[in-house]
């Protein structure tokens, strides 16, 4: 029987999850961007040039521009998508969604302005539909996905059999590269997600400025701290944070010229501009935005978040890097 699978999203990380679930012997997975060009592209090419070149699309991925033909009679919808257009692509998707489809939200980001996490964002459009929604986050570079190196996620919802399902399907993918564990935090698990976003631009900074390993270490812990912090403000669970989602995804993406907010990161800390980092880079860089969603929802909620504010007053206000690492090493003394 086969099992219709839709990726919504294709970008490096969207394209990645397509390939991967279209060797799912029986699987037939869509593949949908906003994009009519990309997508005649990945057509005709059978891989993604732009967003993830070298790796050709499994022969179980089908190509579309239509959200109805992405959509029509699938059993789980994953959605690749940046938090900047998350929301206006699932209330695209609404008309379409099958009402007993498994929804899994692949995204790592804050939704600007609200500082809603997706699953919020899907709560909102959706009412009534927690056990069928699942958040997938890990250390998950998607070129390593790609290329089929052994990699581990985890897959977090308020129904264990819903994150089971997703589990199962991962497992059932003939070459065991994409391990899924379960959770039920799902508060904690797209904190992390989120956050390390941020802290990885951070480290990327103290590497720009050649500060070497002590600094970056220093401050990818005390982000982490942070992290933990604004997650029991929002009733996450701590030890979340030393798992897949939080400690495991700041491993693979603090110090990988892989993840692109390390890249911003660096070449802020060498003197560049964001703007002209991010022009170059020509995909989403998370952790921008989502400083300044966080930034934000840390004011909100009263939470101490000094790395979050450093960062957001250089990448938002224009300070120089150097200088707001200096006013950090001078705070006040304090217990760890």
């Amino acid at each position: 029987m086969t099992r219709r699978i839709a990726v919504l999203g294709a970008g490096s990380w969207g394209t990645a999850l397509a390939t991967l679930l279209g060797t799912h012997p029986e699987a037939e997975v869509t593949l949908w961007a906003r994009s009519h060009a990309l997508i005649v592209q990945l057509r005709q090419e059978r891989e993604n040039v732009r967003y993830l070149s070298g790796f050709p699309l499994s022969v179980g991925v089908h190509p579309v521009s239509r959200l109805k033909d992405a959509l029509d009679g699938v059993e789980i919808v994953v959605f690749a998508i940046p938090s900047g257009g998350f929301r206006e692509v699932f209330n695209d998707a609404l008309p379409h969604l099958p009402t007993d489809a498994l929804l899994l939200s692949a995204t790592k980001g804050l939704e600007e302005g609200t500082g809603l996490r997706m699953s919020q964002v899907i709560a909102e459009l959706l009412p009534e539909n927690e056990e069928r929604t699942i958040v997938l986050s890990g250390p998950n570079l998607a070129v390593e996905v790609a290329r089929g190196v052994p990699s581990a996620s985890v897959a977090a919802s308020c129904s264990l059999l819903s994150a089971q399902r997703v589990q199962h399907l991962f497992a059932a993918l003939p070459e065991p590269t994409f391990r899924v564990y379960t959770g039920r935090d799902v508060t904690g698990v797209e904190l992390g997600g989120a956050i390390k976003n941020a802290i990885a631009i951070g480290a990327g900074v103290c590497d720009g400025l050649g500060y070497g390993d002590n600094a970056k270490a220093g401050l990818m812990t005390r982000g982490l701290t942070e992290a933990i912090r604004l997650g029991a403000s929002q009733n996450a669970e701590s030890a979340t944070f030393s798992g897949l989602s939080g400690v495991g995804d700041l491993i693979a993406t603090g110090a990988s010229r892989l993840s692109r907010n390390y890249r911003v990161g660096v070449a802020l800390g060498e003197g560049r501009t964001l703007e002209d980092v991010l022009t170059e880079i020509g995909q989403v860089a998370e952790g921008v935005p989502t400083t300044r969603a966080l930034y934000e929802l840390a004011n909100r909620a009263g939470v101490e978040m000094p790395l979050c504010e450093a960062l957001y007053s250089v990448l938002f206000e224009g300070r120089g890097a150097r200088e707001v690492i200096r006013e950090l090493m001078t705070r006040p003394p304090r217990e760890e």
